[in-house]
């Protein structure tokens, strides 16, 4: 296997290529302002990144409808309002030479009832968290809200978006064929699962310009998923030419499968064998050191999501060209520490909510 520099450039399907193999996690951190805007404070923090060395600069989730608002201080792209914060932030970003990306999410059953003021909406109807099911029409809906919203961040001015498939939320719901019961097109097998997926994103590849960048982000485990199922998943969306990067959000990137059958090796290792055609993979998952990330590229995959290196270090990138030994700073840090990179005090309270991470 050929060895891969962590900056050696990496060329995509659409857009500028990256300086190097460095992409930012897209990091929830409730900074922004309750009717979906954003603030100068998640502006500010994501701007200290891009100008910290990353190749990819990614923003937290950021809501494309009314009713996928999942959590406090998340900005939108549900609405032409949010355009001068949207086009304030990717001037700010494309400023230091970063591939500027936002990721795009529906919260689904995961959005509080007390944030959209009604049952959260599901695949199916869920009783444990009280949400009743989509129709097909509401499917379109959804499909079309994602569309509009990676319009809106190509007319404010960003390279890409990415589509989130991960962690539970509304397309990782349809996925899992646990929470998704639908006995329609959208429901059943697994192309009816992904279904919603890949009509995001072909909608997206031919409504928005041929220098646009379209990544997508799974998670193999947890929420009834099944590992074989998203491995499927995961090659067909590279084999298919309309993603420019897969984005495999691994919880730990060397850790042991939680399915049986797959405990036999590191859970990166089950991905970075995938057949991927020219479409880059890269996997996030608590890389903290230099060495770790190497390791990553050394087992197969072409580039690094960097999520607590990150908030720990705004120039993370910057820091491991000047010592390949790097180590970030040890946990806990303190308040002041992590003000001093960049964030607000609703930051700096959620990662109080970590265990270990800041100093009492």
């Amino acid at each position: 296997m050929t060895k891969i520099d962590l900056f050696a450039p990496l060329p995509l399907r659409h857009g500028p290529e990256l300086k190097n193999r460095f992409m930012l996690a897209p990091l929830t951190n409730l900074q922004s302002h309750p009717d979906g805007r954003l603030s100068d404070e998640e502006i500010h923090w994501l701007t200290m990144r891009a100008e910290g060395g990353f190749g990819l600069t990614m923003t937290a989730a950021s809501h494309v409808h009314p009713l996928g608002h999942g959590f406090p201080g998340q900005f939108g792209t549900f609405s032409d309002d949010f355009l001068p914060g949207l086009s304030k932030l990717a001037k700010s970003l494309k400023a230091h030479d970063t591939h500027a990306v936002v990721q795009l999410v529906h919260g689904g059953m995961r959005s509080p009832k007390a944030y959209i003021g009604q049952d959260p909406v599901c695949p199916s109807d869920n009783a444990e968290f009280g949400a009743r099911a989509l129709t097909e029409a509401e499917v379109q809906e959804v499909i079309e809200s994602f569309i509009l919203s990676a319009l809106r961040c190509e007319k404010a001015g960003f390279d890409g978006v990415e589509i989130h498939g991960a962690h539970g939320y509304l397309l990782c719901q349809f996925l899992s064929p646990e929470v998704n019961q639908r006995k329609d097109r959208y429901g059943g097998s697994l192309p009816n699962r992904y279904r919603i997926i890949g009509e995001i994103i072909a909608g997206i590849r031919k409504r928005c310009g041929p220098k646009f960048s379209i990544g997508l982000r799974l998670s193999p485990e947890r929420f009834g998923l099944k590992l074989a199922e998203i491995r499927d998943v995961a090659q067909e969306a590279m084999l298919s030419g309309e993603i420019d990067y897969l984005d495999m959000s691994l919880w730990s990137a060397f850790k042991t499968p939680e399915e049986v059958g797959f405990a036999q090796r590191p859970l990166i290792e089950w991905f970075a064998e995938l057949k991927r055609g020219s479409t880059p993979i890269g996997v996030a998952g608590k890389i903290m050191s230099a060495q770790t990330a190497r390791d990553c590229l050394s087992a197969g995959v072409d580039f690094v999501l960097i999520g607590r290196g990150a908030i720990l270090h705004h120039d993370y990138p910057k820091k491991v060209k000047a010592d390949p030994d790097f180590q970030p700073v040890s946990l806990p840090v303190t308040r002041a520490y992590l003000e001093s990179e960049g964030l607000s005090a609703p930051f700096v309270n959620y990662m109080a909510t970590w265990a270990g991470f800041v100093a009492d």
